[in-house]
């Protein structure tokens, strides 16, 4: 139930029965079109040249690299980083491009520069996203029988399709997930964890997507709890604890379930909006699962 592999798609009318149910312990969690519509304030007023700073020593660039790629001198960015002049909105959003960073970190330095924020962050259910939201519907339900998952970037499930809670209702003996988030079904030993047949495979490869997430985005307090969070469920090796540098996640993982006498696989793909210019889209991907044998098409299909 993860995927890495990118996917692109075209969208067409489909009418099949989906939903925006999740699942959380003892009941459903719907999804009702309330997303937070603020963006974060700075913690702790951190100078905007020092976060600039941390954002390109991150991306592994040299002053006069980022300078380069951001067509500034390597002076005035110095200047810049040490607070000994004030980058003007255009100078921050330039260097913010240079250092691909994520729209919410942009609204972040933005402020810590005096500035608006530039980039909204307008709720699923605004009538705004409207097309948007139409289009994940669309793929979440053209993927049955198989399960698909519109996830944020702490893993949390924002939507899913039937498939999906069938599957997942299957391997839970009839109830439903405790959580709403992804990471938790498949760390929890009292949730799903125990009907993955490949668990440290999958689960390592989370991790090492988990801990580049935290070293991508510094100022991500929530990905860094949630890191930690994961390490501590029993069973987790202690050398999972340390960034793998030299260890990539793989580029293609398969999920394989072993429950109740039936063993099914899925390989994974992620689908990422292009071009976002909000930051709910920015933040959101649609997980899709796809068999990796007969046997399990079979099963997805009879599956009620």
């Amino acid at each position: 139930m993860v995927a890495i592999a990118a996917l692109s798609i075209n969208y067409r009318r489909c009418h099949a029965a989906m939903t925006w149910e999740v699942m959380e312990a003892r009941r459903p969690l719907h999804y009702n079109g309330a997303m937070n519509t603020k963006t974060s304030s700075v913690a702790g007023a951190v100078p905007v040249g020092a976060m600039l700073r941390e954002w390109r020593i991150v991306r592994r660039l040299s002053q006069l690299d980022l300078a380069l790629q951001a067509d500034i001198s390597s002076r005035h960015l110095s200047y810049v980083e040490t607070g000994k002049a004030q980058p003007s909105r255009e100078m921050i959003a330039r260097l913010c491009e240079s250092l691909e960073v994520p729209l919410r970190h942009r609204n972040e330095l933005l402020m810590a520069g005096g500035f608006a924020p530039r980039y909204a962050e307008t709720g699923l259910g605004a009538p705004r996203l409207a097309q948007m939201r139409y289009a994940v519907e669309a793929m979440l339900a053209q993927q049955e029988p198989y399960p698909a998952f519109l996830l944020n970037r702490h893993w949390d499930i924002v939507m899913a399709n039937q498939a999906a809670q069938r599957l997942n209702r299957f391997m839970l003996g009839g109830r439903d997930s405790r959580h709403a988030n992804m990471l938790r079904m498949i760390f929890d030993p009292d949730d799903l964890r125990p009907a993955f047949a490949n668990w440290e495979e999958l689960a390592g490869n989370l991790l090492r997507h988990l801990h580049n997430e935290v070293a991508a985005s510094p100022t991500d307090g929530k990905a860094k709890a949630l890191l930690d969070e994961m390490l501590a469920y029993p069973g987790v090796p202690l050398h999972w604890r340390h960034r793998e540098l030299e260890s990539a996640p793989a580029p293609v993982l398969t999920t394989t379930f072993a429950r109740h006498g039936v063993r099914l696989g899925f390989f994974s793909t992620i689908t990422t909006f292009g071009t976002p210019r909000d930051v709910t889209l920015d933040e959101l991907h649609v997980e899709s699962c796809f068999p990796l044998d007969e046997e399990t098409a079979a099963f997805c299909r009879q599956l009620r």
